[in-house]
């Protein structure tokens, strides 16, 4: 029977908690740590920098992606130099386009010409992902994250898309494909299967690993205990 370790897809945990990453930053299936305004915002957390600089300080040989959240593209240019400048371990995240819809393609031409590795973020088609391969440059590492979680909940398979953009990516042979968004541990497996370079998923999904190889009758009757035990808890009667 396969074990964890057999996985070739790099796990990396989604998050914006402080003691979840520093406890998962001990347990050596973790390659990596994204997070984004939408988790640091949950997390409470209002100084941006503050809270990078501290992760940073804490995990120095692991990869970590940092967002830009400005909106023109010249703000976007700033914060994401700002934001490379803080650790040779940062990944910064480009959302594929600005809120208004328009392509961060330039930008991410522009950025990686300059070395700065990048996490480019929140795609969701084949087109965005040939726009953005288009993009980045040969020679310097990247990260292309499509949201295989948030097309799934459209009803539609991600499974193919991902596929080819794993052959859209041979033209960058240093970068990287990321399965984003996971909704269980079945995309872990998933993404492991056609070759993705990475999963990132958030505590509570990579929580469930432990579940793996879980014999399928011992659950069974492990569910059905619960129903009783809850049951009986609420004390329900008839």
């Amino acid at each position: 029977m396969r074990s964890l370790s057999d996985l070739r897809v790099k796990l990396y945990a989604d998050g914006a908690d402080i003691d979840s990453i520093l406890r998962l930053y001990r347990d050596p299936l973790i390659h990596g740590f994204t997070t984004n305004p939408t988790l640091m915002r949950k997390a409470g957390i209002s100084d941006y920098e503050g809270f990078s600089r501290s992760l940073l300080a804490s995990v120095t040989d692991r990869p970590i992606s940092l967002e830009v959240f400005a909106d023109d593209i010249k703000s976007m240019a700033a914060q994401a130099r700002k934001i490379a400048s803080w650790g040779k371990n940062v990944n910064v995240k480009i959302p594929v386009t600005n809120t208004k819809g328009q392509t961060t393609a330039p930008l991410i031409r522009e950025l990686a010409g300059e070395g700065i590795v990048l996490n480019i973020t929140a795609i969701m088609t084949l087109e965005q992902v040939k726009h953005v391969v288009e993009a980045l440059h040969p020679d310097v590492p990247a990260i292309v994250s499509v949201f295989a979680g948030r097309i799934a909940d459209t009803g539609v398979d991600p499974v193919p898309l991902m596929k080819d953009a794993l052959v859209a990516l041979q033209q960058r042979p240093k970068a990287e494909l990321l399965w984003a968004s996971p909704r269980e541990i079945l995309n872990v497996f998933q993404a492991d299967e056609i070759g993705t370079h990475i999963i990132t998923a958030t505590s509570e999904i990579l929580s469930k690993l432990k579940l793996f190889g879980k014999n399928l009758t011992e659950y069974s009757l492990d569910t059905v205990k619960m129903f009783y035990s809850d049951a009986e808890a609420a004390g329900f009667i008839l």
